[in-house]
């Protein structure tokens, strides 16, 4: 059983024989997602590997694209000598993935939804390929589609979601649910947002300081990646060059006797410590990766700052509506009109409302009013609970942020001073080849 035995939060569930595929299928998804835990505690998840495929698109035309297998197994204790249980296996292709990222954003507007790793390669130095189909490229970006997966399903909320599980388990027919869900018609258009930024009379201080934040992030790790590619391209060349150590010393040893085999040895050593700039740069890269990632949550970032905006453009378009239909009741109620109007106008040619027409006009107003007042409430209590469930959320973030950045440049920290004692530890070994000719 995949749920938990030892928690006392988890309700048994008793094995029925009776019961058809559809409601068996239904008990593994209630048991997997809907607890309050997240899913990895229940489930292990792998990419495992990456594969080209050649196929005909939706125009008919030949391409070349790239699915990646993704593995799950129930997480359960396995005894000593005994082996796991068989993973159950899908393949999925980076759209898929996308598909399933806009859906998240979509449906949980409040939550700062992980990133997908890049779908083509940034800040590269130049010996690494910017093709999206290089393996090693490939690899990284299997790796990057899996630390997603894993982000997801450990989120206290996103883990939970149906359409999550059915992309890891269900590979005919997801694509199917996921639109049946009827997302797309909640994507906000971007003149929308764009309208609400500019216009929105009291935004919330706290999310214009996290976007400023997350902009400032922005700018800060794409220069880091800049400098780390443009010093990667150095060191490259740097180490390239001790090969040409390693040519001479051994053209050298050649007419040499007493020397020749000291001087041979010392060649070998150069040799090793120009080919292995190859490797560092390669270990390198899953560091820059980790930095990236975070170069692209913060557009996740700003993606929920921005549905703030538009819901508190909202709030107050619902009170500025409000506060005009009042207006107008006491003009009406009243005889007079505050401001020019093309209505205080017609008045004044044709003569007042008879009684009847104001009275009419009043009720539908009185009713307008009270309708526009359940709207700032709903509105108001929406706006609250965006706040509310976004920022545990955002505190959350920073918690993990502070740790997987901190935890990153300290790896990194500490493979440049690796990399340092290797390269000491060659000329050490070249200094005792010289002292024993």
């Amino acid at each position: 059983m995949m749920a938990d035995s030892a928690s006392t939060e988890e309700v048994a569930v008793i094995g029925n024989t009776d019961i058809t595929s559809a409601e068996s299928e239904n008990n593994i998804i209630n048991t997997m997602v809907e607890r309050g835990t997240a899913l990895l505690r229940k489930m292990e998840i792998n990419v495992a590997e990456a594969e080209k495929r050649t196929g005909k698109n939706t125009v008919n035309m030949q391409e070349t694209y790239t699915v990646y297998l993704i593995e799950t197994r129930p997480a359960e204790s396995v005894p000593e000598g005994g082996t796991p249980a068989t993973p159950d296996t899908l393949w999925r292709r980076y759209s898929e993935f996308e598909l399933l990222r806009m859906y998240l954003l979509v449906t949980y507007p409040y939550i700062i939804v992980p990133p997908l790793p890049e779908k083509r390669a940034e800040f590269v130095w130049h010996k690494l390929s910017a093709d999206n189909l290089d393996p090693d490229f490939v690899e990284r970006r299997r790796v990057g589609l899996e630390n997603f997966l894993l982000r997801v399903a450990s989120h206290p909320v996103l883990s939970n979601d149906k359409i999550f599980f059915l992309f890891l388990t269900e590979e005919k027919g997801w694509r199917e649910e996921v639109l049946d869900t009827g997302f797309q018609d909640k994507v906000d258009s971007r003149l929308k947002s764009l309208s609400a930024m500019f216009r929105v009379k009291n935004p919330d201080k706290r999310f214009t300081a996290l976007k400023q934040y997350s902009d400032e992030l922005n700018t800060v790790i794409s220069q880091l990646l800049r400098v780390r590619a443009r010093v990667a391209d150095r060191l490259y060349g740097v180490y390239k060059v001790h090969g040409n150590y390693g040519r001479v010393f051994s053209e050298w040893s050649a007419i040499e006797k007493e020397m020749g085999d000291g001087l041979q040895s010392a060649g070998h050593h150069m040799d090793t410590y120009a080919a292995s700039i190859d490797d560092i740069l390669e270990e390198e890269e899953h560091y820059a990766d980790q930095l990236k990632e975070y170069l692209f949550y913060t557009d996740a970032v700003r993606s929920v700052c921005r549905k703030h905006e538009l819901i508190q453009y909202e709030l107050e378009m619902a009170v500025q509506d409000l506060a005009h239909k009042k207006q107008q009741k006491e003009e009406l109620a009243t005889g007079t009109v505050r401001v020019f109007s093309l209505k205080g106008m017609t008045s004044k040619l044709f003569g007042q409302e008879s009684q009847e027409q104001r009275e009419s006009r009043l009720a539908a107003l009185d009713q307008s009013i009270q309708e526009g007042e359940e709207t700032v409430m709903e509105k108001n209590t929406e706006c609250k609970e965006f706040v509310r469930t976004a920022w545990e959320d955002i505190e959350r973030f920073k918690e993990q942020k502070d740790k997987d950045l901190r935890e990153a440049l300290i790896s990194y920290a500490i493979m440049q001073i690796s990399m340092c004692k290797k390269g000491i530890q060659v000329w050490s070994n070249a200094k005792e080849c010289f002292n024993k000719m």
